[in-house]
């Protein structure tokens, strides 16, 4: 019997299950996002109504993808292992910036994380390290499975940032760095997007009108981020960027020697012995 690993270190293979759950819970995501602009003004609903259902709807899908990957990828305990201990990282980095203009150094761990180990393990690790913070933080409320959803979304876009197999060294820093940046306002504006359709009284130019236009509501919403949230963006896009460039290299490292000893993937072949 031989195993074969090989030297390099590729992110974990979607196949179609893992694919198919991701793309069902993204689904659900955006409705949930998105479904109070579209709703009647006497409609009565309201976010913290359906935040218990949705994150009803998302524990079991997050499970099913992990499953999928099981499946798909033939992932061991060494795999859920080492999502446990990435995840106690992120919720333990999280407080580290809590409340201070932004600054979460957990991001840029969410991004090299992603990148090593692929979209669907950094959709479920960024899922299950916000559910961990909240629960270190005591964060827990109706916002909660809307962060997990973003921060889902913020970890699988890394794994999904192209040649993860062949790039290397400067340039790959740069694009994490380019992505960390992009994804923080990102990850802000799909937060806002949350929040401004649950605070009334905001001012006639950055309210939320129920019923209105979607053209009009999402005019004053560019409005609203730009007035409540661009300093904050702006201090987690820059310190994601600045964590990325300077320790990156030594984390991408240490991810993929891990990655590859784990053997996450390897094949076992059976060699018949000759007559």
């Amino acid at each position: 019997m031989s195993g074969t690993t090989g030297r390099s270190t590729r992110p974990v293979r979607l196949g179609p299950r893992a694919v198919a759950a991701l793309v069902l819970i993204s689904a659900i995501g955006v409705v949930a996002f998105g479904w109070p602009l579209l709703a009647r003004a006497d409609s009565g609903l309201a976010h913290a109504q359906d935040a218990p259902w949705l994150f009803a709807a998302l524990l079991p899908l997050l499970v099913g993808v992990v499953v999928a990957m099981i499946a798909d990828a033939g992932l061991d305990a060494k795999a859920v292992a080492m999502l446990g201990v990435l995840a106690a990282v992120g919720a333990a980095l999280r407080p580290l910036g809590a409340g201070t203009a932004g600054l979460e150094p957990m991001f840029f761990l969410m991004v090299l994380s992603g990148r090593v180990l692929g979209p669907g393990f950094g959709f479920v690790l960024g899922s299950v390290t916000m559910f961990a913070s909240a629960l270190l933080t005591g964060g827990v409320g109706p916002w909660m499975p809307f962060q997990m959803l973003s921060m889902g979304w913020f970890t699988m876009g890394a794994g999904l940032l192209p040649a993860p197999d062949r790039l290397r060294g400067r340039a790959e820093l740069l694009m994490l760095a380019a992505y960390g940046a992009v994804a923080a306002f990102a990850y802000g504006t799909i937060m806002n997007l949350y929040g401004w359709t649950i605070v009334p009284g905001l001012g006639s130019g950055i309210s939320f009108h129920p019923g209105d236009p979607l053209g009009d509501n999402l005019v004053r919403f560019l409005a609203y981020c730009t007035a409540t949230s661009v300093g904050w963006d702006l201090g987690r896009a820059a310190l994601t960027v600045v964590l990325t460039l300077t320790v990156g290299a030594a984390l991408l490292k240490a991810l993929r020697r891990a990655t590859r000893r784990a053997a996450f993937e390897a094949q076992v072949t059976f060699d018949v012995p000759a007559e």
